[in-house]
């Protein structure tokens, strides 16, 4: 019989660092551009095309049993799955909903109880490479970096009592389509945007500027804006309980944020220098850093987790550690990895100027996160 695994099934396995031999039946283009991966995960990669006539020959390439089946959108691996059943391996799964499931699942970890007895939430979109926020105190929340798959902060949200009276991006996303409007429609919140990466947007916003203080319930745990230009013109970050910096795609665990997906990386390079080796360096070397995205998972920690103090990061971090300026010029404006696909489309939806279709939404954001310059 033929098992059925969900994408939190996978997340909890990889998170528990459980072993995992994945047959991915996706062409080898898709498979090699973006894959399920974790620390005990195994792939085998063959297209499914080659095995329409049969499964025979790869059986001495994969296990016995304990094989997890994964393609696109769950239809090719529930038929290739089927005849690794007949064949005699045991305890074939496939990925219910295939990568696209994948791609969407956000897994909630806790970060910690904040000073004045609320609490603060990672949700890791583990399949992209996405961290969105929620802050919750005295009934109230806030989500900071929403994505689009909304109705799984709101089920969080409602299974906890909690109204959702906030909504802000730390910038205008160009990798990923943002909620933030959805969520407004949806629970009547105040949704902040920095007013320099919202200049061309066509629905009203609160202004997320530097200095602003939002109180999240009558605990009042703050949250301070932080003007932090680099990655966009206006590019903010958060201070939570004076213990935790979201960084937005400032700063990662492992690298820096690049400076040119809206076409400015020249003009941009000395505002990212600014912040990360001035405003940020007059910050606490004690605040947890809580960026927008992990590029690798070997930025996720015990329990899914992505933070890393910020003292350790100006140690560790080889984006922070580049004395020479011009050095540093050449490395965010030249050694870029690729462009996140459809990032000009993305930008403009998230600005509200086109409505795309969900499945055309979907298939603007498949792919992997590519948000970072690494050293």
């Amino acid at each position: 019989m033929l098992n059925a695994m969900t994408a939190k099934d996978v997340t909890k396995k990889i998170l528990a660092n459980e072993s995992l031999f994945i047959l991915d039946v996706r062409n080898e283009d898709a498979f090699a551009d973006w894959k399920i991966e974790g620390a005990s995960v195994e792939h085998k990669n063959v297209p499914y095309f080659e095995l329409m006539d049969g499964v025979e020959e790869i059986l001495g390439q994969i296990p016995s049993e304990n094989v997890l089946v994964v393609c696109a959108k769950e239809g090719s691996s529930i038929f290739v799955g089927e005849m690794l059943v007949e064949a005699g391996v045991k305890n074939v799964s496939y990925l219910q909903g295939g990568m696209k499931a994948w791609s969407e699942y956000l897994e909630p970890v806790k970060v910690a109880d904040l000073t004045d007895g609320g609490t603060l939430w990672q949700f890791v979109r583990i399949g992209k490479g996405c961290l969105s926020y929620l802050v919750e105190s005295e009934g109230s929340a806030m989500i900071i970096d929403s994505t689009r798959m909304v109705d799984q902060y709101i089920s969080f949200a409602e299974a906890k009592g909690l109204k959702v009276v906030h909504v802000a991006d730390t910038h205008l996303h160009a990798d990923h389509i943002s909620g933030g409007r959805m969520l407004r429609e949806a629970t009547n919140a105040t949704y902040w945007l920095p007013p320099k990466d919202a200049e061309e947007v066509t629905f009203d916003y609160a202004a997320l500027e530097d200095g602003v203080e939002i109180t999240v319930g009558t605990t009042k745990v703050a949250v301070q804006a932080i003007y932090s230009p680099g990655h966009t013109i206006g590019s903010t970050s958060f201070v939570v309980d004076n213990r935790f910096l979201l960084s937005g795609d400032i700063l990662f665990v492992e690298s820096i944020g690049r400076p040119d997906l809206a076409g400015k990386a020249e003009d941009w390079v000395a505002d990212l220098r600014e912040t990360l080796y001035s405003r940020y360096k007059e910050l606490s070397e004690e605040l947890m850093v809580l960026p927008a995205h992990f590029g690798t998972m070997s930025e996720v920690g015990e329990g899914g987790l992505v933070a890393a103090r910020l003292g350790d990061l100006f140690e560790n971090n080889a984006g922070l550690n580049i004395e020479d300026e011009a050095e540093f010029r050449k490395l965010v404006s030249e050694n870029l990895p690729p462009q996140p696909n459809a990032y000009q489309e993305i930008r403009q939806l998230n600005m509200g100027k086109i409505n795309p279709t969900d499945d055309e939404q979907r298939d603007m954001e498949i792919g992997p996160n590519r948000c970072a310059v690494h050293g």
